[in-house]
């Protein structure tokens, strides 16, 4: 049986390592060992890369850099499924990206377990709502930004219905390459 694998994606902007004590904590989550990734991560070039850190439950294995383009998103297509999982950043993101293959001609999937907001298929999301930024406390993976928005108080965690997505005045995607992205002209449907 092949071990399982997990990955961190790593910002890195004019040699600057972004939120590492982040990405470290979630390590020391997954596999319960404080792997430091300052160690390992070095950026290779000024521009902004997307640092890839791929580990199992006993070491690092590979760090890769490439560099990032934003890609746009402005249409979404909710996705209903209560039974996907996905707690951990593993590398098999095989249900993820079956659900994503399902988003016919929009950009992005927003997924609702169980008639609850979780997230998109890249990035946890938030949405403005009655004055507030608020953010599934049902995610499906906890994100390093997420994490940081929360412990500074900028997000509140809160069950996300449908009916609040829709009333919201504008939405939020977050990952560790986007930080918090605010979408104001964007659209869903079912």
């Amino acid at each position: 049986m092949e071990e399982i694998k997990y990955f961190e994606t790593i910002k890195c902007d004019d040699y600057e390592i972004f939120n590492l004590d982040y990405h470290n904590k979630r390590v020391a989550n997954t596999i319960g060992l404080n792997l430091n990734l300052q160690e390992y991560v070095y950026p290779i070039s000024p521009e902004l890369l997307r640092c890839k850190v791929i580990y199992d439950k006993n070491e690092i294995l590979d760090v890769s850099y490439f560099p990032y383009n934003k890609r746009e998103i402005n249409s979404f297509k909710l996705i209903y499924d209560d039974e996907i999982s996905y707690s951990k950043k593993y590398l098999d993101r095989n249900s993820l990206d079956k659900l994503f293959e399902k988003r016919a001609e929009f950009d992005e999937i927003i997924i609702i377990k169980n008639k609850i907001i979780t997230d998109t298929s890249i990035a946890n999301i938030a949405i403005f709502y009655e004055n507030m930024w608020i953010t599934s406390k049902n995610c499906l993976l906890a994100g390093t930004t997420r994490n940081r928005l929360i412990e500074e108080k900028k997000l509140i965690e809160k069950d996300i219905s449908v009916s609040m997505l829709k009333k919201a005045s504008k939405i939020a995607l977050m990952n560790a390459m986007i930080g918090f992205d605010i979408k104001e002209d964007y659209s869903f449907s079912e």
